[in-house]
């Protein structure tokens, strides 16, 4: 079990590694959520008219895609970081340029400087969910390794739900600059305390530091861990430092330098598990999308729920975050009995059926069922397709190779990200050929979408 002690547990140290870790993943989590909830204040769209214009901001600009642009500059840039910092100072990176954005976007009173700060945050985003997975599994004792990966979509989800709930109260022309603040506050802590987190033991027996390795492995699954830096348990030859693939190398024994990215596309050996992470991050992202990008929700608001009901939506949404936080439980327990690959199966099959009946529900007018089907959809997404892509990260990557591999998977997340948002209202608006009884057609095409890179994903992990 994920908390048990022993062997394969945590000390309390390592909670507290692991809790530092995932305030970046919680940090993407809250601003990729967070220009939804203060739009209209931002853009001085709030009905008080009696409120200095320096609280808002006179106009409407694609701030969203400029935390979409900063978080693929991030991503693709990672691997730099984490292999010459290490996983620690990536972490700490992230923190400076969060902090920085969210500074810089709380006080601005014009565009130019929330909108550089929106592209920083990015950055810190983007920086942060390449390290933030591979950091975890590198930091996690073997027997729970799937089971904290699962934590990198929980704290994403949590980051969500706490500025939906944020902007219920928040979301004011006197007060919205208070969610950027809090960001900021956040991000400072994280870098202050950073003298106290240990480094990756994996970095560190890469380079070579044999004695402070073993210092933090004590530290961080306790002195059962042993000298050696390999905590076993009886009759287990588990191996804890590095990823369990087939990929392991043992610290001293013909290591590989860290490559860069062009590198790895020049590498056939490398081929495989760098395909397995592009498919498995474009399975997620086309349905992710949908959810973040609050496709869902509009449609349930706008073609779902009663007319009479015009500023439902933000309680549709923060209704969906909270059944994606809800379904995100199973999984940290599961994973380790079931499997990744069963899990993300059953999350593909279930997000299928449920695209499905979601288009089949909008072009047929059944309102019952395609309000069922959009929270199976979320459902199905929150066992699998969410947390697993993020897990097998380091499992399917070589040591040497892991941080590049991590860059180009999570780019590719930023830009089909990207993509599905400009997309999806064209794509609807082709297919439906003005028709609103039409205009689920587009699901299906997502369905296919997703069914294709999902068979090319599952037919190369072997997980």
């Amino acid at each position: 079990m994920l908390f048990d002690h022993g062997a394969h547990a945590f000390t309390h140290y390592g909670w507290f590694v692991c809790l530092w870790v995932l305030t970046v993943s919680f940090q993407y989590g809250y601003h990729t959520s967070a220009l939804n909830q203060l739009q209209a204040v931002i853009t001085c769209q709030h009905p008080s008219t009696a409120v200095p214009q320096h609280y808002g901001l006179p106009h409407a600009y694609p701030l969203t895609s400029l935390f979409t642009v900063g978080g693929l500059f991030g991503s693709l840039f990672a691997n730099l970081a984490m292999d010459r910092y290490g996983r620690k100072g990536a972490t700490r990176l992230s923190a400076v340029f969060n902090a920085a954005g969210s500074a810089m976007s709380g006080v601005a009173a014009s565009v130019a400087p929330i909108a550089l700060g929106r592209f920083l945050v990015g950055v810190a985003a983007g920086i942060g969910i390449c390290v933030g997975p591979i950091y975890l599994s590198e930091i996690a004792p073997a027997k729970i390794k799937g089971s904290l990966g699962v934590l990198t979509q929980l704290a994403i989800v949590i980051g969500i739900m706490v500025t939906q709930g944020m902007g219920f109260g928040l979301a004011t022309p006197t007060q919205w600059r208070l969610v950027l603040f809090i960001s900021f506050a956040l991000s400072a802590i994280q870098y202050f305390v950073s003298p106290m987190i240990a480094e990756s033991p994996a970095y560190l027996s890469r380079k070579g530091h044999k004695d402070e390795q073993e210092y933090v492995v004590r530290r961080l699954w306790g002195e059962q861990a042993g000298s050696t830096g390999r905590g076993r348990e009886e009759g287990s030859d588990e191996r804890l430092l590095t990823p369990e693939n087939e990929f392991n190398e043992i610290p001293g024994s013909g290591q590989r330098a860290a490559i860069t990215i062009p590198e790895l596309l020049a590498s056939p050996d490398l081929r495989r598990p760098l395909l397995t992470m592009v498919f498995a991050m474009s399975s997620q992202q086309t349905s992710e999308s949908l959810i973040s990008r609050r496709i869902l929700v509009l449609y349930y608001s706008n073609n779902i729920l009663s007319k009479s009901l015009p500023n439902f939506a933000p309680y549709v949404s923060l209704g969906i975050t909270v059944v994606n936080f809800l379904m995100t439980f199973p999984p940290i327990f599961l994973i380790e009995r079931v499997g990744r690959k069963k899990l993300i199966q059953w999350s593909v099959a279930g997000a299928l059926v449920s695209h499905l009946a979601v288009g089949y529900g909008l072009n047929s007018g059944w309102v019952t069922l395609s309000s069922i089907a959009i929270t199976t959809f979320v459902m199905s997404f929150a066992i699998g397709l969410g947390p697993i892509p993020f897990v097998i990260i380091p499992e399917v990557a070589p040591f040497h190779a892991v941080s590049a591999i991590s860059s180009i998977a999570l780019s590719l997340n930023w830009t089909v990200n990207f993509l599905v948002g400009v997309v999806f209202l064209q794509l609807r608006n082709f297919l439906a050929h003005g028709d609103s009884m039409k205009e689920g057609r587009v699901f299906y095409v997502f369905a296919a979408v997703l069914f294709c890179s999902a068979l090319s994903f599952l037919r190369l992990y072997r997980g």
